[in-house]
């Protein structure tokens, strides 16, 4: 994890950790490490969701670009995949997305692409951070005619629209379900999305107001998707996180199917097809332990990848493979994606339904889902150094972990975007995990002073 960007970009709450001041100098720090020998002026395209900050960051960065002599043309609101895919589709040198993904409105981030729509790499990321934090190398300040010049875009979603439309290979008219927005950006897509497939839809959480994103609704709060998919009998549900690069399911019954659960059906649908390259899913560390035995039983091979859908992406780039993802529900399709996109995992979820003709029930039964517990100790940089270096808790993290056997696991991990070290415990047992996971956090709470 890097000084400024974590696993998924730069991230804080805006206007006291994550300033304007800060958000210009990493526009004018990516201008620097964009700009070409030949003096070509550099197009970097901006998206942002429906968070109060993101147009006072959006303004920063901009700013920023400019400054150093880049042309900016601003997309508006978009899901973070949409500023991916225009990236390439509009031959842009970068593309660079406002958002705290699923985190409440005060927080906010800046994620930055390339021109093929890929997350920089590290390397690249780095050379940003030693302008801004070391203040390397030289930055230019053109003037007259060679500042930077800023564009709207007013195609934005009708273009990435299309691009998803194209992924439908099946009838999808008929369905009846329910769309959670998560008062985000999917509220400026989804709609036009799935009506222009005949798919009847009730949407929840589509009135943003900068604050209300992510709060009470979308894929982090499934409660009223779930209460309404069974109150009006509908074919099912899918929720967004606020920068739509999340979807979780929930079928005819109100159950929730996550994102191991819907990778591992898709992954299944993919290899009837001849389409699963490598006969291989991409999962992290943190997939269920009954994501593995599902491919165990249905000759499926998968590979599992540190926390972070960057890193499940390279590993799928470099294998060419075509689908990884996370629990938390962001699906990587490599045929039609350079990164995780809520809607196109909804819409490829209900392809496969009807392409088996089965209902979204059945597709949950697929894989298991041993019990898990989850519990976030709360823990600064400097408290998970001490977590990091304590061999007493690794030592106890390895013998929980020995004594729970081939049906269960210990995994503990200091996140790489909020203050918290993760621990996670899963097993048959529910009483015995829930155990394991209470002695793991209260050791480490006594190791760093939680």
């Amino acid at each position: 994890m890097g000084r400024l960007f974590g696993t998924d970009g730069a991230r804080g709450v805006a206007n006291t950790e994550l300033t304007c001041e800060l958000a210009m100098q990493i526009g004018r720090a990516a201008a620097v490490v964009l700009l070409k020998a030949d003096g070509k002026r550099p197009k970097v395209l901006i998206g942002k969701d429906t968070r109060a900050s993101g147009d006072m960051l959006e303004a920063a960065l901009t700013a920023g670009l400019c400054s150093v002599g880049a042309d900016v043309h601003l997309l508006g609101v978009v899901p973070t995949p949409a500023v991916a895919y225009l990236a390439s589709f509009y031959e842009a040198d970068a593309a660079v997305m406002i958002s705290a993904s699923h985190n409440p409105c005060e927080y906010n981030g800046i994620k930055i692409f390339n021109g093929e729509g890929f997350k920089l790499s590290d390397a690249l990321e780095e050379q940003i951070e030693a302008i801004v934090l070391d203040h390397a190398g030289e930055i230019p300040n053109p003037v007259g005619g060679d500042v930077g010049r800023v564009f709207t875009c007013d195609r934005a979603v009708e273009d990435y629209v299309r691009h998803l439309l194209s992924s439908v290979d099946v009838e999808l008219s008929g369905l009846h379900i329910a769309v959670d927005c998560a008062n985000g950006a999917a509220s400026k897509t989804a709609k036009k999305l799935f009506e222009a497939l005949g798919v009847r839809c009730e949407f929840i959480g589509r009135d943003p107001d900068g604050v209300n994103i992510n709060a009470g609704c979308g894929s982090t709060c499934l409660e009223p998707l779930v209460s309404y998919v069974k109150k009006h009998r509908l074919d099912g549900g899918v929720a967004f996180d606020g920068d739509a690069d999340r979807c979780l399911a929930v079928d005819e019954n109100g159950t929730v199917l996550d994102g191991d659960q819907m990778i591992a059906a898709m992954a299944y649908d993919l290899k009837k097809q001849g389409k699963l390259n490598g006969n291989t899913a991409v999962v992290t560390v943190m997939s269920n332990l009954g994501f593995f035995r599902c491919c165990e039983n249905n000759g499926i091979d998968v590979a599992s990848t540190k926390v972070g859908d960057r890193y499940v992406l390279e590993e799928m780039v470099k294998e060419d493979y075509m689908i990884g993802g996370e629990q938390s529900g962001h699906i990587i399709l490599r045929e039609y994606a350079t990164t995780g996109d809520g809607q196109l995992s909804a819409l490829q979820l209900l392809c496969m339904s009807r392409r088996l003709g089965w209902k979204l029930s059945r597709i949950g039964t697929l894989m298991e889902r041993y019990p898990q517990v989850l519990v976030n100790v709360h823990a600064d940089t400097a408290q998970k150094a001490l977590y990091a270096a304590d061999e007493e808790i690794k030592k106890l993290i390895a013998d929980t972990d020995e004594a729970l056997g081939r049906d269960g696991r210990v995994l503990v991990r200091p996140s790489g975007t909020e203050p918290v070290i993760r621990v996670m415990v899963e097993g048959r047992e529910f009483d015995a995990i829930n155990e394991a996971a209470v002695a793991v956090c209260n050791a480490i709470k006594a190791k760093i002073g939680g």
